[in-house]
């Protein structure tokens, strides 16, 4: 199956890669366009930054920030796929309300208030592994055990399994050594049984590797994605949507190849 390209679109003033340029409802649909023209089959749309530091924003002013954006893309239908990142169930609420597909909650599903909402929906929801510091050592297995428990919540919550996606919040509470082993271990999270969905591009992680020049950030944050391909990630939400494709079409064919000789 190919992988999925999602593509960000940050509606804030303080993304760590773009905040400010895509405020303005205009930008912000004019560069969802581009993304999907590029080939995002996925977009992702957020009113508020979670960059390392951040400071939340009242769920009425994320909402405020989100509201045209979304009501334009899901008008165009830019994509398969509309999801929102957020995670505040206000925010989720009304943007289900407007149409959207997905919700991405980078809370690990914290506010029971979301699981009920995202199960009463039936709308595909995105799990994201997070804490608030790191551990010492290396806790690919904690968090790994840790993923399972949240998955097992979002069942009890009535979330439909077939709904359900993880993702492994690599630059969350995690220490370089230990996002870089995630990526590592991709395969075994995988093996959890639901699909992953894959955010590192721009992050911290890549530009610790390869240094602070775009052109290095941007290379680094495609062969990332490239290796969660090559492990069996459903999924990639990325900035640099183009770039991004065209690895994903070329790992996915020699991945489809190497499952047919082995069969």
């Amino acid at each position: 199956m190919a992988t999925h390209v999602m593509g960000i679109v940050n509606v804030t003033p303080d993304s760590f890669s773009d905040g400010g340029r895509y405020l303005e409802p205009e930008a912000a649909l004019a560069h969802a366009r581009r993304l999907a023209a590029g080939g995002a089959d996925m977009l992702d749309i957020g009113g508020e930054s979670t960059r390392p530091g951040y400071h939340p924003v009242p769920w009425e002013e994320e909402w405020r920030r989100l509201e045209p954006v979304l009501r334009g893309i899901v008008h165009e239908r830019l994509c398969d796929v509309v999801s929102v990142d957020t995670q505040k169930w206000q925010v989720a609420a009304r943007a289900l309300e407007v149409g959207v597909d997905m919700i991405n909650d980078i809370s690990g599903g914290v506010e029971p208030e979301m699981l009920a909402l995202v199960a009463e929906a039936g709308c595909s929801y995105v799990w994201m592994h997070n804490r608030p510091h790191a551990q010492e050592g290396c806790p690919f297995d904690t968090m790994y055990e840790e993923t399972k428990a949240g998955i097992a919540r979002c069942l009890d919550a009535g979330i439909r399994p077939e709904k359900l996606w993880i993702d492994p919040g690599v630059g969350f509470g995690k220490t370089q050594t230990q996002n870089l082993e995630i990526l590592a271990r991709l395969t075994e999270y995988c093996e959890l049984g639901y699909p992953v969905l894959l955010g590192v591009s721009r992050k911290r992680v890549i530009r610790h590797a390869v240094g602070e020049q775009p052109e290095q950030i941007q290379l680094a944050s495609v062969a990332a994605a490239a290796v969660g391909v090559w492990q069996g990630v459903a999924a990639v939400r990325v900035h640099d949507v183009w770039e991004t494709a065209q690895v994903c079409r070329m790992v996915d064919a020699i991945r489809c190849e190497r499952r047919t000789r082995d069969d």
